[in-house]
Order: structure tokens, then C-alpha cells, then sequence
């Protein structure tokens, strides 16, 4: 690979509290090795639109701790389209763009893969509340996202232990339950549903509020993911079940907002940092990614091909640090 004289970055897919850092990471990494760095906005539709912006030191200072993402983000149907990713490539060309950091999600690294086929460098970095990246122990905003749901929890437990209630609340988590888990864990949630753990109603919901009320608690905390099905519907099988009316809590996107934590900050600097040494040291069309601790790249295609299945030793902890297994 020639020496890099310009990057780009943008952010795409679902936002995530951490992002700012790693675009901070991203610049000024580039600028100290005396590279010019574009910030892309609104993802891969602002590459097809040429909507772009000069980054500098300045420009990205005070970001650490901004959730959001000052280049926006969005999702582009146009780019899915063979013209769409050519307007793209005529982008990077016509700025003189060496390479892409695509900072996102999995659909933000198809849409890399797709780019680097097209001869355009691609270097992606995980960023996502769902932490559902197959090749990546951590995503950056899981942390921040789940803390954000642990404190809403705490409060709504405040007032539903006043009223002698039963909640049930929704987190957010895609199609997986990562979310759900830490955070169920966290509150002491009377129950957990998530969707890679087959339900069983009575036994994973209704038997463990009866044996909670037995031990004579008189509020019970259902944690629900959303991919494991609907608050609401989950509400009303326990009403019918049991005779209590239950409150329903979607948290919903504000866990996506807020600034981000001390971990997501520190990841997403290292992990940003990583995306543009990888130009630097002639590598490309890879995806940062945490392995035991530690910062590895992944080549984009090996990576969108890996697979991360939710713990079930900790969901067995979890029933545990309630009222024991039921095996």
C-alpha cells in the first residue's frame, strides 16, 4: 500500500455513546502521522453525496465525552445498489480518499466489504448498544447504554417498591439479549427473558414471581429483551396469570443517548487509534475488533462470518443469585 495522504470517516447504522471518541481517535491519530482526515456525514449516503467535512485537532476537541455523533449517522437504501456504491467510489475518488474508517455495526461492515471489492480500503470499528458484532468480545456503547438502563431501573424500582408492584421493562438489544442479561443481573431483576434462552412461561416468569412473593417480596422485576418478545404482551400473560396488573416500561432510545462511560471512551480511543495504524502499516479491509483484553484486526470477510453466542453461564448465574436453579 502507498503512503496514506488522506482518510475518511464516517459513522452509519444506529448510534452509539462513544462514537465522538472514536471519531476523535480517528483524526487525530491520522492528523499526528501527518495525515488530512475527512469526516463523512450521514454515513454511506453522505459518501454517495459528497457531504463532507475537514476535520482537525480542533475541530474534534471536546468530544470524549458527547454521546451522539457530530457527522451523523443514517441508513442508506441507495448504497445497497450496485450505482449507489459506484457514486460512492467516484466520492472517495474525487477527494482523494487512501481509505475508509467505518465506524458501526455489522450492516455498516457489509456495506465495507462491499466498498473494499470496489478497490476503496476499508478499516471498520465496532460500535453498537446491542454488543452483537460476532467478531468482538466488546462493541463500543454497550457499557454506556447498559449503565443508562441500570439507572432508569433503579429509580422506577424506587417508586413500584412504594406501590407494592409488579414492572416490566424493555431494553433495547436488537435480536440479542447481551443487554438484557448484564443489566438483569444488575438490578437483581426477579427474571430475565432473552431471546436466546427458549421460555418456558410458567416456570422462567410466573413460578418465580409466586416463589418472590413467598419470600416475601412485593415487587418483582421482569427484564425483557426486545428481540425476546413485547412488554406489553409479557404484562398482560402475567395479569392473566396471576391477577396482577403489572406497569409497563419501554426505556427505548434513550439508552443510545447520554455521555458516554469512562470504558466506552477508553475503547473506542484505542480502537480508533488501531483503525488508522492499520493504513499506516499498509493493512487494510479489516475490522478492529477485542479479543481477551486485547486490540487484533480481523479481515472484513473472516469477520462478518463469526458468530457470538450469548454466555449461558451467566444466565445460570443470574437464576442462581435469585432463588437458585431449577435443574
Amino acid at each position: 500500500m502507498e503512503k496514506i495522504k488522506r482518510l475518511g470517516v464516517l459513522t452509519s447504522g444506529g448510534d452509539a455513546p462513544g462514537m465522538n471518541a472514536a471519531v476523535r481517535a480517528v483524526a487525530r491519530t491520522a492528523l499526528s502521522c501527518g495525515i488530512d482526515c475527512i469526516g463523512i456525514r450521514r454515513g454511506w449516503q453522505g459518501l454517495i453525496n459528497a457531504d463532507f467535512v475537514q476535520l482537525t485537532r480542533a475541530s474534534v476537541g471536546h468530544l470524549l465525552s458527547r454521546g451522539g455523533t457530530i457527522l451523523y449517522t443514517a441508513r442508506s437504501e441507495e448504497f445497497m445498489t450496485e450505482a449507489g456504491r459506484e457514486k460512492a467510489v467516484t466520492t472517495c475518488k474525487m477527494l482523494g480518499l487512501d481509505g475508509v474508517v467505518a465506524i458501526g455495526g455489522d450492516g455498516t461492515f457489509r456495506g465495507a466489504l462491499e466498498l473494499s471489492r470496489l478497490g476503496v480500503p476499508v478499516v471498520g470499528v465496532p460500535a453498537t448498544i446491542d454488543n452483537d458484532v460476532g467478531c468482538t468480545n466488546y462493541t463500543i456503547g454497550f457499557d454506556s447504554a447498559c449503565n443508562t438502563a441500570i439507572e432508569c431501573i433503579d429509580k422506577l424500582r424506587d417508586t413500584m417498591q412504594s406501590h407494592e408492584r409488579c414492572s416490566v421493562v424493555e431494553v433495547m438489544g436488537r435480536n440479542a439479549g447481551f443487554l438484557a442479561l448484564y443489566v438483569g443481573t444488575a438490578v437483581g431483576a426477579t427474571a430475565v427473558l432473552v431471546p436466546e434462552h427458549k421460555l418456558n412461561f410458567e416456570e422462567d416468569v410466573i413460578e418465580r414471581i409466586r416463589a418472590s412473593r413467598l419470600a416475601g417480596y412485593t415487587h418483582f422485576m421482569i427484564v425483557v429483551a426486545e428481540g425476546a418478545g413485547k412488554a406489553t404482551d409479557i404484562g398482560e400473560k402475567i395479569h392473566e396469570a396471576l391477577g396482577i396488573k403489572p406497569t409497563i416500561t419501554i426505556i427505548g432510545h434513550i439508552q443510545r443517548g447520554g455521555a458516554p462511560t469512562g470504558r466506552d471512551r477508553e475503547t473506542a480511543t484505542r480502537m480508533g487509534y488501531s483503525a488508522v495504524m492499520a493504513f499506516v502499516e499498509g493493512r487494510g479491509n479489516s475490522i478492529i475488533a477485542t479479543q481477551e483484553g486485547g486490540i487484533v484486526e480481523i479481515p472484513i470477510e473472516e469477520a462478518l462470518t463469526m458468530k457470538k453466542h450469548l454466555q449461558m453461564d451467566r444466565y445460570k448465574i443470574m437464576e442462581i443469585m435469585q432463588f437458585g436453579s431449577h435443574e
